[in-house]
Parts: structure tokens; C-alpha cells; sequence
């Protein structure tokens, strides 16, 4: 009887379900521009190298507050840099009133490092108020670089196994290209720009994995009903109709990560400021890489139509087999 009360509300279709867009006709010109893109992006991250924060570099990491008004940023810098300490770098944090210091590894280990942090607290004691101050040595940010990109490189390789043991060694291959094009290509933009590229960079990049895994798994359960369903189907047509078919999903997905995204980079503050930035890099590459790599080089490998038939038949015994346990 309350149900008679309660309003219904329909959900809005922002996006058409009926397209044909000939994705396919690009696989050739889209792969090779990714081939490219990764090529470049190992040249840059090879010649230029990484912007590595404190993380993975090594020094030290001051917060500062002033006492009144807002932080005059130029004169703060004319004062440490008179210091002694090498390169010295001050940005605004968040509020006009805070700022970010950042001192590089001091020759001398960890006396001359905390001597250094002391100088910098006498000379700003005046106008700002300490609120935060983090040191990393050089072996600890070493061994935080290598763990770093092995748990990229761990992550890439469970993937990669999860899909294989899921589809086919074709799907697999496609998904290391798109996961590897992914990474590097991100990786490549913050080498270009000199991005700080430190350990909340590196949790980004392994958010990136899971979300452009996620499109292709999507875009793959696709690939595989419909070759099922369409045995005659020329597999690029088959392909294209499959990317089609998900396109909606894929794109109203990537908006919506974008639109958070974008919201946290504008007011989230300088603390997850490089993580929102690589998150934003990396869901509109794997986006693209979803529908431009992955599907598209099964167009080159070719797929088995009858695992599709093998495969349908080994998840119907295996739930007939569960269902009379």
C-alpha cells in the first residue's frame, strides 16, 4: 500500500548503447602510437631520470606555519638558501600560510643532517611555527626505490596470471601491453615534467593496474559471449562490436573516477596532491589503452573459437558439479 506513495525515478541514460564506431580500422595506427609513447617514455625515464621525493632520495621534510598573515615565499627562500645546505626546495602547502621545505641528503649522514634541520629551525623560529618535520636516510629511501617498483612489477605479473588462467594467453599478452603502456607512459609525463614521483606515486600507479584491469576483464567477458554467440562472425568485426557494446560502461566509468579525481587534486592539498595526479593520468591512459590496446591486439594474435566452446563447457560442469555438492 506505501508503495503507491513512493516516487519512481528512472535512471538517466547519458550515453547511446546503439553505436558502431569502427575502432578496429584504427588498431593498426593506435598500436603503433602506443609502441611510440612507451619507446619515449624508457628514453626520457633513461636520460632525464625520475624527480624522486624525499621517499626515495633521500633529506628532509619541514611543515611550516607562520605565525601571521600569509608566508612571503621568496623571502623565505633568500633566507635558507643563504644557509648553506644545497638545494632547497619551498612551496606553498595547502593555505597561504603554509609551507613546505624540503632539504636535500646532507654530506655527513645523519649528524649533519639533523644539524642542518636545527639551522633551518633557528632561522624561520621567528615568523613560522614547526608542525611537521620527516627524515629519510640514504639506505632507506634506496631500498624504499626498489620495493617500490618491484611491488609495480609484482603487481603487472599477478595480473597478467590472473588473466591467463581466466581467457587465454592472447588475452594475457594484450593485458601486459596495456598494463606496461599504462605505467610507463605515466611515468614517462612525470619524468617530462619533472613531477615528484615518490611513494604515493608508486600506490597510484598500483590503483592504476586494478582499474585498467578491471576495463579490460570487462571488455575480455565480452570478447568471450560473443564469440560464443557469433561462431561465423569475422573476429575483427566480433572485436569492434565488443568494444562497442562496453564502450558505455568504460567511458561512464572513467568520468566518474575523473570528476572525484579532479575535485580531490583542486582542494585536497599538497599531501595527496601527487597521487591525485597520477591517478589522473593514469585512468584516462587506461581508458584509452583499455579500448585502443588491449581488445585491438587480439585483431593480430587471433583467438581459438573453439576454447570459447571448451571453456562454456568447463564452467557449465563445474558449477553442475558445485550445485550437487
Amino acid at each position: 500500500m506505501l508503495m503507491k506513495f513512493i516516487p519512481v525515478f528512472k535512471g538517466a541514460d547519458f550515453f547511446p548503447h546503439d553505436l558502431n564506431l569502427p575502432f578496429m580500422k584504427f588498431k593498426g595506427p593506435a598500436l603503433a602510437l602506443s609502441i611510440v609513447a612507451m619507446i619515449v617514455s624508457i628514453a626520457l625515464c633513461a636520460t632525464l631520470g625520475l624527480n624522486y621525493g624525499v621517499d626515495f632520495k633521500g633529506g628532509s621534510l619541514i611543515e611550516l606555519k607562520t605565525k601571521s598573515g600569509d608566508a612571503n615565499i621568496s623571502a623565505l627562500r633568500e633566507q635558507l638558501n643563504g644557509l648553506g645546505l644545497g638545494n632547497v626546495q619551498i612551496q606553498q602547502f595547502g593555505a597561504p600560510d603554509d609551507v613546505l621545505v624540503r632539504l636535500e641528503e646532507q654530506p655527513g649522514g645523519e649528524t649533519a643532517q639533523q644539524a642542518a634541520l636545527k639551522k633551518v629551525t633557528a632561522a624561520t623560529s621567528g615568523s613560522y611555527t614547526e608542525r611537521r618535520v620527516e627524515v629519510v636516510g640514504p639506505a632507506v629511501s634506496s631500498e624504499l626505490r626498489m620495493t617500490g617498483f618491484i611491488a609495480v612489477a609484482a603487481g603487472i605479473l599477478a595480473i597478467v596470471a590472473y588473466v591467463w588462467f581466466r581467457f587465454e594467453w592472447q588475452f594475457a599478452l594484450g593485458a601486459v601491453v596495456a598494463l606496461s603502456h599504462d605505467v610507463l607512459v605515466t611515468a614517462g609525463i612525470f619524468s617530462l615534467f619533472r613531477f615528484e614521483f615518490d611513494l604515493s606515486t608508486v600506490a597510484a600507479l598500483l590503483t592504476i593496474l586494478g582499474y585498467s584491469v578491471n576495463d579490460t576483464v570487462v571488455v575480455s567477458d565480452r570478447i568471450r559471449e560473443n564469440l560464443r554467440k557469433f561462431k561465423k562472425m569475422e573476429l575483427n568485426q566480433l572485436l569492434n562490436l565488443s568494444i562497442n557494446e562496453t564502450l558505455s560502461r568504460t567511458i561512464l566509468t572513467g568520468m566518474t573516477a575523473l570528476a572525484v579525481l579532479l575535485s580531490l587534486y583542486i582542494f585536497g592539498g599538497e599531501v595527496i596532491r601527487n597521487f591525485n595526479l597520477a591517478m589522473l593520468l593514469g585512468v584516462v591512459i587506461g581508458t584509452y589503452s583499455s579500448i585502443f590496446i588491449a581488445a585491438p591486439l587480439l585483431g593480430y594474435l587471433g583467438v581459438k573459437r573453439d576454447w570459447s566452446d571448451a571453456a562454456a563447457k568447463a564452467v557449465a560442469a563445474s558449477t553442475k558439479a558445485k550445485a550437487k555438492a
